[in-house]
């Protein structure tokens, strides 16, 4: 199966028309100005059409040439040449699964960690260490006994702490371990959190950042700032709460000079979906951008865009409860420009994509999905790919 898989991702990327998926044949609705291109689309193994594909988020390791994403469905994260497209490894090792719900499902964040031979991944009560060299987990980290999930991560490159939120356990926390010890060096608790989301960590002023979902001050989502110094002294604390306004925050990316970018997935109904621009040293909203109704979101240098998986985007731009045939979603890729903080354009994304990673070197965005069909409530997912799940390639190179 895997020679298989390979030989049909290779013919995707490298012949154009040689029936993976190639050209804008596959784009419903491409408003993009030529900014971005699907590419190829990438099989997974085991999904097929009718497959709800449950998986999270991604990562990518330039200089290594992989694409790292956790897939549910076989309990393991999957690996990727960006190059080629080639399946290099299905790392299985004991991850969870597609459980009843996403917070006792596994795997779920994942980061590389730069500049070492190290991938930490979430999953239920534990977080698991991937040795990139030999594609393999080689040590699980307990975090927690309560059957839950530890979820998004970042790295603190300062002090070699990784940093995981573990969003529904009561209350939620965070946990921070040390990279070189691989071992748990504090805790958070959130007692008046709703949940944690993504998480970055500013080299600038040495804090972590977290997407809060709804405090009592805030009940619509709250930014978090953590000094990475009182996490070193072991005891870690929240020093600063930004206001984030009807967001119902998801992900989060560092930008250029002191932005951040916090994207909205806003729960009540009709509420505009949109993407915040702060200034992470004094909270103040320096844009609000129709860019929301997404989860995992990206900050590429190369090309100086923030690219937003909106998977839960509308035809009219406003939220709704669930995505259904009465109030239907229109997943996109949403580009925006970092230096004008503006939407730049948009193409059409494949079911529930959710996730995305982009390559600075090669300049593809790698976007999993779902079948057309499973979950339901997506209107044109039928015309997108050959309606089974996979991974959406796209072309997006500097201007």
């Amino acid at each position: 199966m895997k020679t298989a898989v390979m030989l049909a991702v290779l013919c995707s990327f490298l012949l154009a028309g040689c029936g993976g998926g190639n050209g804008s044949g596959n784009v419903v609705n491409d408003q993009s100005g030529g900014k971005a291109k699907l590419e190829s689309l990438l099989t997974v193994p085991n999904i097929s059409a009718g497959t709800n594909f449950s998986f999270d988020l991604g990562d990518v390791d330039p200089q290594q040439h992989r694409y790292y994403f956790t897939d549910r469905n076989n309990k393991s994260v999957d690996v990727y040449d960006t190059q080629t497209g080639a399946l290099i490894a299905v790392i299985t090792g004991g991850f969870a699964g597609a459980g009843p719900s996403s917070d006792s499902s596994g795997p779920d964040g994942i980061n590389v960690i730069p500049n070492s031979n190290f991938a930490y991944v979430g999953d239920v009560n534990s977080v698991k260490v991937i040795d990139t060299r030999i594609n393999a987990v080689v040590k699980t980290i307990p975090v927690s006994s309560s059957g839950l999930r530890a979820d998004e991560g970042c790295f603190d490159p300062d002090d070699n702490i990784y940093m995981i939120s573990s969003p529904g356990d009561n209350p939620p926390f965070a946990t921070f371990i040390s990279t070189l010890s691989q071992t748990v060096i504090a805790q958070l608790k959130f007692p008046d959190s709703a949940g944690l989301e993504a998480c970055a960590y500013d080299p600038t002023t040495k804090s972590f950042f977290v997407n809060n979902d709804g405090t009592t001050a805030n009940a619509h989502g709250e930014l978090d700032a953590i000094p990475a110094a009182s996490v070193v002294a072991g005891k870690p604390a929240v020093s600063k709460a930004y206001a984030l306004g009807n967001c119902d925050p998801t992900g989060l990316a560092l930008g250029p000079g002191s932005d951040i970018a916090s994207e909205c997935r806003p729960g009540t109904p009709g509420t505009p979906l949109n993407m915040l621009i702060l200034n992470r040293t004094t909270g103040a909203v320096l844009a609000n951008i129709a860019a929301g109704g997404g989860d995992q979101i990206w900050y590429d240098s190369s090309t100086n865009r923030y690219y937003v998986a909106a998977n839960r985007w509308t035809p009219n731009g406003l939220a709704v409860a669930s995505c259904s045939a009465a109030t239907p979603c229109t997943p996109v890729l949403t580009l925006v420009d970092a230096g004008t903080r503006t939407v730049i354009g948009s193409i059409t994304a494949g079911n529930n994509a959710h996730s995305v990673a982009v390559d600075p070197l090669t300049h593809r965005v790698f976007m999993p999905f779902s079948s057309s069909t499973n979950p339901a409530g997506c209107v044109n997912c039928d015309l997108f790919g050959n309606g089974a799940g996979g991974v959406a390639v796209y072309l997006s190179p500097p201007a």
